[in-house]
């Protein structure tokens, strides 16, 4: 049998592999730029490449046709690793033995806000969406009540972070968001076993007996036995000159796999232990210090979360965000965009901010009620949610079109909802920083426009000697009008140049005008003063030498002191005292009429 030669291989891996490299390659042209001067993380701008190459646009790719059996399982596992390699990254980075330090700001942060945002984004979707009981409400809610760690990057890294936002509000939005999003699982359980079981009885003790000891508890301890007991073992081989320091970076992507393999094998909650593994295998800070200044980690980071939201942008299912009226005769689902947009809104404004603003005292790295609102609003909204939904979907049965019962129009419509939500939640969140820095300038321009100023008007019509510092073209840069360009400034550079006190003294008479005294009488006798001294400076010019208040030549890097003496062409004579602000080299400035 001949081979046909086919040299264009269009498989779904090829393509996936160009679009991620491709995106990452022009990424990284413009990531200063990007992250640096416009705020805007690589979550975003991934999210939008991954809907324009989906199947809505250009339909380059795909992943929904990857397999129509195992497309709950590919996003899965996607999600899963994505945010174990970010959990274990945060675990690692926050400061030694933080978890102990800051127990009762996290308590107070995940379980009682998790638990409020968890009820009343469930009441919104019971409301708003009919065709849904309150248990299922209360599952799709589960999804939504998690922070997303990868998100939360914009708001604890970054140049804008280091400048506007405290430590300990940075610090405690990441370790909050690695925590809920393992925690999420009981929250999720419960409102399964609901769903499933009939005896509620039997429900409530499946999910105290594996959701909370078997899943949570016992996730926590595979993760921190891993971490610790890996921490003492490189300890010993560093020691023993058994590992390099390549070895110790390559544990950032290998102990996060192997603690979401080792519980994932058992049934644990995957997602904790890997948080649990960074938080103990750094908890005397020894691996922090073997891993100092490497970039891997950040490269990591960059290249799994960018193939993550290329992933969520090609797989958003923008065809179920409004279902057809012939399913739902009766209502069944009630999908709708208005819907689906106010939905949105509420669970902005009400999943976390009352009660971090009613709870902000019991939580010691909260300095404030303005902090509170501020931590209260980045909590968006990504990667976990997704993961959680479709973890979900793999419990529930498949849903049929239409759906016959409540668990099949829970199926149907957990994708739907909390795709929207992700997706509304990458942009507010991933533009809040963009636009709060716009409004600031904003704000900064008009006031600075709007402010009076410290001069009086009446000061603006006088001409103003220019000096070195002022424009070149005879503008004056400080305001007023322009000045004569007769007035000319020369170096010598013979002699070393110190700053000029003409420009200083020409604007010490301008005063006030004196009670009694006309507006013009007071810019006469201030113009007067700039005439003389020009002729005080140029008879003294052959010196290259400026007059003190004592007689004395300045000459050399010597430091000007005193007053300078200026003669008006008054009636009386008066001295006009000046205070020359000291420079450190001496400058000498010549003027000619």
């Amino acid at each position: 049998m001949a081979i046909k030669f086919q040299p264009l291989d269009l498989s779904a891996p090829v393509i996936a592999y160009l679009c991620l490299g491709s995106f990452i390659v022009f990424f990284s042209m413009i990531s200063l730029v990007a992250k640096q001067r416009l705020y805007i993380g690589e979550a975003i701008l991934a999210t939008g490449f991954g809907i324009i190459i989906g199947p809505h646009c250009l339909n380059i790719l795909n992943p929904r046709d990857w397999s129509a059996t195992l497309s709950n399982d590919i996003t899965l596992e996607v999600m899963r690793v994505t945010l174990a390699t970010g959990l274990f990254a945060i675990g690692v980075e926050l400061p030694r033995a933080y978890l102990a330090k800051h127990w009762k700001s996290l308590t107070t942060m995940v379980i009682p806000t998790m638990a409020f945002g968890w009820v009343i984004s469930a009441g919104f979707l019971f409301a708003l969406f009919p065709g849904l009981s309150y248990i299922s409400a209360l599952c799709i809610s589960a999804c939504l009540t998690p922070t997303d760690p990868i998100l939360s990057v914009a708001i604890t890294s970054g140049t804008f972070a280091v400048k506007h936002v405290p430590v300990n509000i940075r610090r405690l939005i990441a370790a909050e968001s690695a925590a809920n999003d393992g925690l999420a699982y009981p929250f999720l359980s419960i409102s399964i076993y609901l769903s499933v079981e009939t005896s509620r009885r039997v429900a409530i003790g499946e999910w105290f007996l594996v959701g909370w000891l078997y899943q949570v508890i016992l996730g926590v301890i595979i993760g921190t036995c891993l971490g610790l007991g890996f921490c003492h073992i490189m300890k010993f081989a560093r020691r023993k000159g058994f590992i390099d320091r390549e070895s110790y970076v390559a544990q950032y992507i290998a102990l996060s796999l192997m603690s979401i393999g080792l519980t994932g094998l058992l049934g644990s909650d995957d997602l904790l232990a890997a948080f649990a593994a960074g938080s103990a295998i750094s908890w005397d800070g020894d691996f922090n210090v073997q891993i100092e200044n490497d970039i891997f980690s950040t490269v990591l980071d960059l290249v799994v979360n960018c193939a993550a939201f290329i992933y969520i942008g090609a797989w958003l299912p923008f065809e179920m965000y409004n279902v057809p009226e012939s399913l739902q005769n009766p209502p069944q689902l009630s999908i709708s965009p208005w819907r689906l947009v106010v939905l949105f809104l509420l669970i902005l404004v009400f999943r976390r901010l009352p009660s971090l603003i009613l709870l902000y005292k019991w939580v010691p790295d909260i300095d404030g009620w303005r902090e509170a609102l501020f931590t209260g609003h980045f909590g968006p909204m990504g990667v976990g949610a997704i993961f959680i939904s479709t973890l979900a979907l793999t419990r529930l049965e498949e849903p049929h079109v239409p759906p016959r019962n409540q668990q099949e129009r829970l199926a149907a419509s957990l994708h739907p909802i909390v795709s929207f939500v992700v997706l509304c939640s990458i942009i507010v969140h991933g533009l809040s920083i963009p636009f709060f820095k716009i409004g600031r300038t904003t704000v900064t321009l008009t006031s600075s426009f709007s402010r009076p100023t410290a001069n009086s008007d009446w000061l603006t019509l006088i001409k103003r000697v220019k000096s070195k510092d002022q424009a070149a073209d005879g503008t004056d840069i400080e305001g007023g009008l322009a000045t004569p360009n007769s007035i000319r400034h020369r170096s010598v550079p013979s002699t070393p140049r110190r700053e000029s006190a003409l420009g200083q003294s020409t604007q010490s008479p301008l005063r006030e005008p004196a009670p009694g005294q006309g507006l013009a009488e007071c810019a006469s006798s201030a113009t007067s003063n700039v005439e003389v001294s020009l002729s005080t400076l140029d008879k003294d010019k052959s010196d290259d030498t400026f007059p003190n208040a004592n007689g004395d030549d300045n000459v050399g890097n010597k430091k000007q002191k005193g007053h300078v003496n200026n003669e008006t062409k008054h009636d009386s004579e008066e001295k006009v005292g000046h205070k020359e602000e000291p420079t450190s080299s001496s400058k000498t400035v010549q003027f000619r009429e």
